[in-house]
């Protein structure tokens, strides 16, 4: 089974969200307008729609992500849909529970939706594969492999500033080899059609078929943002580096550090983005990720649109529609 296949049913509707990978642009942009309708939710007086009322949602967290897996909680009740946060740390898991019985065991307690985060590429799509019918996947990111719902609130913030992706010409900083969400973000991106998209780091954070990927490589920060009409940075992966790829976070700062002058070169209204959380001084200075062109916090808060926006969807609710 394809992962087109395995994502969508014979109606091309959302059944599991594991990876960009086999989208068409235009489902795309139905997650994204779908979110589009959500968006407003946290301005109005009765934040909560009734579209997942009944349902249960087990966010299924093997790899620690306070913001992620909250911003899936808030999304799943603003949804109306009872909510089950798997604690791993106590579970069977940790006395040597296989994740196939795990999932059995979860599945016993009748949940709609497991929103899974593990460290092992493929976890998500291991599970999607066992799981029951009926029952949905949401990959909250897998190992060095996907993060489909963060790559598609990047490309929420994207549109909600820039408008049409065709023109634009998108940087992306730092370390690419390691990042989920950088290799979600490129492959978005494509489908949807921009003009460029850059990739610059140094050769030791960037996978070997990089240029593969459909980007441009640049080694030279300043270079590289030349231009462009959006800068996303992208957080070091220590945890997930196995040998040490950097003389040192200092002088990596020296050389990629986004500062106020190095931004000069990207175009004067670009916008910078970062998927969390920063370090400050690595990778960005205070100066830039609290400033004028920074859409960081915009970012999380849309998390919460593009989140609900793809639960609806999964579970047969593509319409958007927010009832009363």
């Amino acid at each position: 089974m394809s992962i087109e296949q395995l994502q969508t049913d014979e109606h091309g509707r959302l059944r599991h969200f594991l990876s960009i990978e086999g989208f068409r642009r235009e489902q795309l942009l139905q997650i994204l307008d779908t979110a589009e309708s959500f968006a407003m939710l946290p301005g109005r007086q009765v934040k909560k729609v009734p579209l997942l009322r009944g349902k249960i949602i087990t966010n299924l967290f093997f790899e620690n992500s306070t913001r992620t897996r909250t911003t899936f909680e808030l999304a799943a009740k603003l949804l109306s849909a009872d909510v089950i946060n798997f604690n791993i740390d106590v579970s069977a898991t940790s006395k040597g529970e296989t994740l196939l019985d795990t999932l059995r065991n979860i599945e016993a307690m009748h949940s709609d939706m497991f929103v899974v985060r593990h460290s092992a590429s493929g976890a998500a799509h291991f599970i999607a594969r066992h799981a029951a019918p009926g029952v949905s996947i949401i990959n909250a990111g897998d190992g060095c492999h996907a993060h489909p719902t963060q790559a598609m609130l990047d490309m929420f913030t994207i549109r909600r500033y820039k408008g049409d992706f065709t023109p634009l010409r998108i940087a992306i900083v730092g370390d690419v080899q390691h990042s989920r969400v950088a290799r979600s973000q490129i492959m978005a991106l494509n489908i949807l059609g921009v003009s460029e998209v850059r990739v610059i780091a140094p050769r030791t954070l960037l996978p070997a078929d990089v240029r593969t990927l459909g980007v441009h490589v640049f080694h030279d920060l300043e270079q590289g943002l030349k231009d462009v009409d959006v800068v996303i940075m992208l957080r070091l992966q220590h945890e997930r580096m196995d040998n040490a790829l950097l003389p040192s976070a200092h002088e990596y700062f020296q050389l990629y550090g986004l500062t106020a002058e190095r931004l000069e070169y990207a175009k004067p209204d670009a916008i910078v983005m970062h998927p969390g959380p920063i370090n400050r001084g690595v990778e960005i200075t205070s100066e830039v990720a609290d400033g004028p062109q920074s859409v960081i916090l915009q970012q999380v808060s849309y998390g919460i649109a593009i989140r609900m926006a793809v639960m609806s969807m999964a579970l047969g609710n593509s319409s958007g529609e927010q009832g009363s």
